[in-house]
């Protein structure tokens, strides 16, 4: 308990601060991540957390970014889909693919001592897109808006598409060291797992969206009850599915997909409620981030993680980008944007988290968990500094555009 009394603390100051530490950039999950860095560092820390010891940690993980993929899921504007249509599909069909295959190889050149199905997990730890880092950069208005609009969607779809990837290769990463593992059984589980969330989460999110769509045309709902039913949509999805048998996190995502065509018809803030507890629990975990960040940092730098957390950050995103919009109308310059700005967030950490609950420290739980760590500070570094150049450089340009042509006399 002393634990969450000190998270809401820390939370409290920030918000109490929040706009005068907007001036030096300090956001939210930074706050947190420093907050746990300075609590949990040193050889007696003033808090300390097991990973495999914290009952329930698991679950609790499972249930945030099952919240996360059901706000990311209805938060995609049907209409951006429909207008780059053709980007967004190069993006999730072509780069995502090359994206993870380039990570999974590049952990192969770096850590060739480490077991397949390890890196396999690995990879698709460092590679879902989350703008939470950057989310000026969705918002900062001398970006195109056509730019900010594809990432959007690919932020708000790509890691519900590698989730059910993540949960096929922990299942296998953790049969390796069982006496008798037989991985096909494992495969097999975890791919029934996924089928039997996108059967729950497809009925949960296509009922509820319908029905809650006609209560609010009659007037039989109000707006605070809305917002109280959307919240349940990705809890009832969640427990069905595990009920089941199935994996909870696919099962939301897939329910927000399902029911995000029903939002254009409900008020404008129905998902506030939810989107606001997600930011709060986001925020705890980026304070247990911060203690993987002084474990890290006090157990030594490793080179070898170092230069492949920045590849992941850099040409493992930006060449597979790059292939897949060859042929489109985006500039060269547009292109080399969508492929740089891939921040590792929110996503990241949880997919950590698992892995590291999930994994026993000989079969790669740790290592996964040290190399998300250092991938995710070296893209805040790196992301985070580019953001404010980037958006110069693009305002400059529409200045030039826009400027008329000297002529001669």
């Amino acid at each position: 308990m002393l634990a969450v009394t000190v998270i809401a603390g820390i939370l409290f100051t920030w918000c109490v601060l929040s706009r005068r530490l907007a001036l030096w950039s300090i956001t939210a999950p930074i706050a947190m991540m420093v907050a746990g860095v300075a609590l949990t560092s040193g050889s007696d820390p003033a808090l300390a957390f097991d990973f495999a010891d914290l009952a329930g940690l698991e679950q609790a993980v499972e249930v945030v970014l099952a919240l996360l993929l059901f706000v990311d899921a209805t938060d995609v504007p049907a209409g951006a889909i429909r207008r780059e249509r053709r980007v967004v599909a190069r993006l999730l069909g072509g780069a995502l693919p090359l994206t993870l295959g380039a990570a999974f190889l590049a952990a192969l050149a770096f850590f060739p001592d480490r077991p397949g199905w390890v890196l396999a997990t690995l990879a698709t730890v460092v590679v879902p897109l989350d703008l939470a880092p950057a989310a000026a950069v969705v918002r900062d208005g001398r970006i195109p808006g056509r730019l900010r609009e594809v990432l959007t969607v690919e932020g708000g779809l790509s890691d519900g598409i590698v989730s059910p990837v993540f949960l096929i290769c922990v299942a296998a990463a953790a049969e390796y060291h069982t006496a008798g593992a037989d991985f096909a059984e494992a495969l097999l589980g975890a791919v029934g797992a996924a089928g039997v969330a996108v059967g729950a989460g497809s009925l949960v999110g296509h009922l509820a969206g319908r029905l809650l769509r006609r209560s609010w045309a009659r007037g039989w709902t109000l707006p605070t009850a809305t917002r109280l039913a959307v919240l349940s949509v990705p809890v009832a999805a969640y427990s069905l599915s595990v009920a089941l048998g199935g994996n909870g996190f696919v099962a939301s995502f897939v329910a927000g997909v399902c029911f995000s065509p029903a939002m254009r018809h409900l008020p404008a803030d129905t998902v506030r409620m939810t989107d606001d507890l997600v930011t709060l629990s986001t925020l705890a975990l980026w304070f247990l981030f911060g203690q993987l960040v002084s474990d890290e940092f006090w157990d030594g730098f490793h080179l070898s993680v170092i230069l492949y957390a920045v590849l992941a950050c850099t040409v493992v995103r930006l060449v597979p980008v790059m292939l897949a919009l060859i042929g489109t109308d985006l500039s060269l310059s547009d292109r080399l944007f969508l492929g740089w700005m891939g921040p590792r967030g929110v996503a990241s950490v949880v997919f950590g988290l698992l892995a590291a609950i999930e994994l026993p420290a000989a079969g790669g739980g740790d290592f996964v968990s040290r190399v998300m760590v250092i991938t995710v500070m070296v893209s805040i570094v790196l992301h985070g500094l580019s953001a404010e150049p980037i958006g110069r450089r693009y305002a400059r340009g529409r200045r030039t555009a826009t400027e008329p042509r000297a002529t001669g006399g």
